[in-house]
Formats: C-alpha cells, sequence, structure tokens
C-alpha cells in the first residue's frame, strides 16, 4: 500500500476578480524511500499541492474544494485541527522554499530545531538541545555545540538552509516534502544540500516529494515525476520514462528548452512561446493549447482526460501515443532533447 495516496484534489482560493483553481484535478502516490519531483512553471500549482497535503491552505479564502488524501490509509482531510498538528513535523515534515521567513528571527536556531522534539517526542529541554547539537552535526553545520545558540541571521543562506532541514528531520518523519530546496544558493550549496537529502533518505527510510524548476535536480533524484501546468496534473511517469520517451508537448517544450553542452548554437534551443494563463480564467479545452505548436481544433474544444498509456505512464493530451502525432521540437540530427 501506498505511504501517500491524493485523488482528485481541487484546491481554490476566492479572490475579489474571481475563483482561483489554483489545483484542479492532482492525483498520484507516494511509496516509502521513494521520491517524486513535481515540475513545471511559476503558478502551476506545485507549492499549493504540497500546502494542501499539510493542511497549510489559509481559510476563508482559500479551501480545499474537493479530492482525497490519505496517509498510511488515514483520511488527512478529516482530521482534526489537534490531529493535524501532531502530524506536521511528526509524520509529515516540510522544507519551505526561503528558510530566512521560515526561521523565527527571535528564536535560537536549536531553540527552533528543538521545538518538535519536545511538542512531539515530549522530550526535556536538556535532551532537546542534545539532539538539536546532534541535528545541526549531522547536516553539515560546523562547530554544531555552538552555532546551536545562534539566530537566524548570524547563519548563512546555506547553513539556514540546512537548519531547515535538521527541523525537519527531527522527529523522522515518513514524508519530507522540499520546495525548491536550493533556491537562491550558489550551485556548490545546491549540490551539498542535494546530496545531504539523499544520504538522509537512505538512512531513514523517508518518502521525499521534491518541487522544482531544475530538472536536472529532478533527473538526479527523483524516481517517479509528476508534470503540472495551469493548476492541472497534465503527466505523470517514473522519471527515466519522462526524461527519454516524454508524451506531453508541454513537456517536450520544458526538456527542449533546457541548454545542452554539445549546443554551442542558442538558436537551436526551442523555448516554450506565450506565457502560462491566469488561474482565474483558464482558456477552453486544453489550457496548454494557446502555446501548443501542434493544438488542433479539438484541443480548444475539449479539456483532455488524464489517460494511463501503461507502466505507470499517464497523460492529459488528446493525442499522446499516436505514432502519426508530432513529437517535439528536435535537435540538429533529429534526436530531441
Amino acid at each position: 500500500m501506498a505511504l501517500l495516496e491524493v485523488k482528485n484534489l481541487k484546491t481554490q482560493f476566492t479572490t475579489r476578480d474571481g475563483v482561483v483553481r489554483a489545483v484542479d484535478g492532482a492525483t498520484f502516490s507516494l511509496e516509502s524511500g521513494k521520491t517524486l519531483a513535481i515540475v513545471g512553471e511559476s503558478g502551476s500549482g506545485k507549492s499549493v499541492t504540497a500546502l494542501s497535503i499539510m493542511r497549510l491552505i489559509a481559510g476563508p479564502q482559500g479551501k480545499i474544494a474537493e479530492g482525497e488524501i490519505t496517509l498510511a490509509g488515514v483520511n488527512i482531510l478529516g482530521m482534526s485541527d489537534a490531529q493535524v498538528r501532531a502530524m506536521r513535523g511528526d509524520r509529515i515534515a516540510m522544507i519551505f522554499q526561503d528558510p530566512m521567513t521560515s526561521l523565527n528571527p527571535v528564536f535560537r536556531v536549536g531553540h527552533q530545531i528543538g521545538e518538535s522534539l519536545r511538542v512531539h517526542k515530549g522530550m526535556n529541554k536538556r535532551d532537546a538541545d542534545a539532539k538539536a547539537i546532534e541535528l545541526l552535526d549531522l547536516v553539515g553545520i560546523p562547530h554544531a555545540a555552538e552555532r546551536v545558540r545562534d539566530y537566524p541571521h548570524q547563519f548563512s543562506g546555506g547553513m539556514r538552509q540546512r537548519a531547515m532541514i535538521a527541523m525537519a528531520l527531527a522527529c523522522e518523519p515518513d514524508i519530507l516534502i522540499a520546495d525548491e530546496p536550493t533556491t537562491a544558493l550558489d550551485v556548490t550549496i545546491q549540490a551539498q544540500i542535494l546530496e545531504l537529502m539523499m544520504e538522509l533518505q537512505k538512512r531513514t527510510g523517508a518518502a521525499i516529494i521534491m518541487i522544482t524548476h531544475d530538472l536536472g535536480v529532478v533527473a538526479e533524484m527523483a524516481d517517479d515525476v509528476l508534470v503540472m501546468y495551469a493548476g492541472k496534473q497534465i503527466e505523470y511517469a517514473p522519471a527515466d520514462d519522462l526524461f527519454y520517451d516524454p508524451l506531453h508537448p508541454y513537456t517536450w517544450g520544458l526538456l527542449d528548452s533546457l541548454p545542452r553542452h554539445d549546443i554551442v548554437d542558442k538558436g537551436t534551443l526551442c523555448p516554450i512561446e506565450g506565457q502560462p494563463p491566469s488561474l482565474i480564467d483558464v482558456p477552453s479545452g486544453c489550457a496548454f493549447h494557446p502555446r501548443c505548436p501542434y493544438a488542433q481544433s479539438r484541443c480548444t474544444a475539449e479539456s483532455p482526460q488524464l489517460r494511463d498509456l501503461g507502466d505507470g505512464h499517464r497523460v492529459a493530451c488528446h493525442f499522446a501515443g499516436e505514432p502519426d502525432f508530432l513529437r517535439r521540437c528536435m535537435t540538429p540530427g533529429g534526436e530531441g532533447v
């Protein structure tokens, strides 16, 4: 049985201009020890999906309008507020995108790491402080016994991100959600953070949901990939299948937009033309059709359903899998990306 199952998740926000359908029908599952990457452009619904799982959608403007989220067979959406608070940080933990706004500036780093241990594990202050030092040392903070008394502003960006990982892992959660964990970090620190997460996953057996724009990170870490566009899930596949045999034109566009070491002429890249639509006024039919070079009349009138084309590869495109369907922007030599 899957550790986490999300079925037909729909999360909406009411604004003066209308209803924002931030997540519109996401369905996926996650097993222990596996990594699921959620990719897509800004505003595609990636972070809102994660916040929905954590039950962190702020009402009354925001609400989970439909769907089911189960953790080890227990419906998260049916939990009381007290049960949800007990779950967060213990069963499911999240590394937020900006550690400077996620860490409380008026409390020492060690106090913030130890808080979840005191709340969820019943540790006294002395044991929690000792564990905080151990965790900071585990995530590679030098002189952890001294730095545990520092405030967040005394840490560098990379160290704050490591502290966030230490906090998230304090109670050894079943699921770790990482929302752009390497944003704004230099390349060397990014590599260290990703390596750390993979090492800790092997050590604890945690499942990871990785939200990212970086397809290089996806290729390195993910077992499965969920591609989102305009709040909808448009492709879901094992990582190897997605990179070597993508089936949705939007996924082809993401992959063809990547610079490659063997392409020196910038003109050979195929960027996706146009901009993502407003989630208040999503185009009829397939939301991607205004930007899709292969769109046909059916695409403007009929919304494609997510279809399983075998081996766990699901795609929401009317023509995906048809042999005569134009496959992708081709690179020189016709090999694609």
